[in-house]
């Protein structure tokens, strides 16, 4: 790439949050590269060079994108840009120097630019004191706030993310600028706001992220739902506590055990619907009766104004829904039907479910919370052994009986149990796996040996393995049978 650049006589930079990242120890799979050239011919070389197939060329704003195993590599001439007040895409485009396609960015600190080739090369440039804020671990815009975040508005969501993400402050007058120009957010598509939204919640501090949507207003104008949340109500000696600040206690403890961007998610909204359920008992106090139900509603408006995706969207507003249920099931005397009411309504999103309901205990009593964890986790134990009675009751040989009489030229009749009792001990004692292929394969092994055997004896045999099958509720993990076993 670099011999290319010197061939084209281009001078070739590595810029952006790639040499950011880079100059805090973080390390950097994608890179980002500035080119004062011909960047889309460059790529083109680059790309035959290293074998990529078809690249991703975008001639109006020259740029190119190139994806290789080891990650991607983004090629973009140096340039000046120009905006309309309704739209953050650039209306016109032009070549520029490298210190004027840094002028152009987002914040200091990624307005560097390493030199790779030209008369730059080896030399990092700073002319804005990205360097200063890299160590002063501060977000500030490289020209005046308001002229960076009016010709892109997006930039004011990404501040927020970076400064979760990096543990950065933002600087007042950068923030400032934000609060300022908040409005603009409305000329920026959905999709890449609830693209740079998912991006906060999969990164390393999603509460400071969320915490910083609701103090630069962003929150009030993109989820308005949360903000209603705030507050707490007094009746007489009667209280509720503040839903969002335990809605936010919430999405930390899912945080602290998950990393996925829904579950964190549904831990900031799982209680959306008590402010439209929320009522006054006399003898009882305030209550929040169907709040899952029509906060699930109400998930279901917001991920959808989110562009968050169908599957993940149907994911959302079922942990949503469900979170009061396994609450519910930590009473004694639940019935096994109950819990397997909801494992099955749960299905795919049990393990889930399960994170977010735990992570839904946030009393600051430490008897309660032993209290509701020991309740809880002897809930979850039930649960597994309701699930593997249930395994056990539907499991049985990968090799079925028809096969069997086939196999060992056999009549109906109860030797095919005893056969199909041989193979499925002989999983379950981990002599073969769980297949189609090694269950056939041990039937025929051992086939002659089973039909030499006294036939009373075979019998009793199949009786007593019977009673030991009952015994047996979750000392076996049993996968899902691999073809040939329907």
């Amino acid at each position: 790439m670099i011999a290319s650049a010197r061939a084209l006589n281009c001078e070739l930079y590595l810029v952006g949050g790639s040499l950011r990242d880079l100059l805090l120890g973080r390390g950097a799979s994608d890179l980002d590269l500035a080119v004062v050239g011909d960047a889309l011919e460059l790529a083109r070389r680059a790309g035959k060079s290293h074998g990529a197939g078809k690249i991703a060329l975008y001639a109006r704003f020259q740029t190119a994108l190139l994806q290789l195993p080891e990650g991607k590599i983004e090629f973009a001439s140096a340039r000046r840009e120009s905006y309309q007040a309704d739209s953050r895409k650039p209306a016109t485009v032009s070549s520029a120097t490298i210190e004027e396609d840094l002028a152009r960015r987002d914040f200091t600190v990624n307005a560097l630019a390493y030199g790779l080739t030209g008369p730059h090369q080896g030399e990092l440039i700073d002319r804005f004191d990205g360097l200063g804020d890299l160590e002063r671990r501060i977000l500030r815009t490289p020209l005046e706030p308001e002229t960076t975040f009016r010709d892109d508005p997006l930039r004011m969501l990404r501040a927020i993310r970076f400064a979760a993400e990096l543990d950065f402050g933002i600087a007042p007058e950068t923030l400032t600028g934000i609060k300022q120009c908040a409005d603009r957010i409305g000329i920026v598509a959905s999709e890449r706001i609830g693209d740079e939204f998912l991006k906060m919640l999969a990164g390393r501090d999603p509460v400071r992220a969320m915490q910083l949507m609701i103090e630069t207003g962003f929150m009030t104008r993109l989820v308005p739902e949360v903000m209603k949340m705030s507050g707490v109500e007094q009746v007489g000696r009667h209280h509720h506590k503040d839903v969002l600040i335990h809605s936010l206690k919430v999405m930390q403890n899912v945080v602290n055990t998950s990393p996925d961007p829904i579950v964190r998610l549904a831990g900031l909204l799982h209680d959306v619907g008590k402010p439209r359920t929320k009522r006054f008992e006399p003898q009882i106090g305030w209550t929040f009766h169907g709040h899952e139900v029509v906060g699930a509603r109400i998930v279901e408006q917001i991920a959808r104004r989110l562009c968050i995706g169908n599957d993940e969207s149907l994911r959302l507003t079922k942990l949503v829904r469900l979170h009061m249920r396994p609450v519910n099931l930590t009473d004694e005397g639940v019935t096994d039907s109950a819990i397997r009411r909801l494992m099955v309504d749960a299905a795919d999103i049990l393990d889930e479910q399960l994170v977010l309901c735990r992570a839904d205990i946030t009393t600051a009593n430490p008897r309660l919370v032993e209290r509701y964890l020991t309740n809880f986790n002897e809930m979850a134990d039930r649960m597994g052994d309701v699930a593997a009675r249930d395994r056990m009751r539907n499991f049985q040989s990968p090799v079925r009986g028809e096969e069997i009489m086939v196999l060992c030229d056999l009549p109906a009749g109860p030797l095919i149990g005893v056969f199909k009792g041989r193979i499925e001990d002989a999983i379950l004692d981990g002599v073969i796996p769980y297949e189609y292929d090694a269950a056939k394969e041990y039937l025929l092994k051992i086939k002659d040996e089973v039909l030499r055997d006294n036939a009373e004896r075979l019998l009793e045999e199949k009786r007593q393995r019977a009673r030991v099958r009952r015994s047996i509720t979750r000392d076996f993990a049993f996968p899902k049978p691999e073809n040939g076993g329907e």
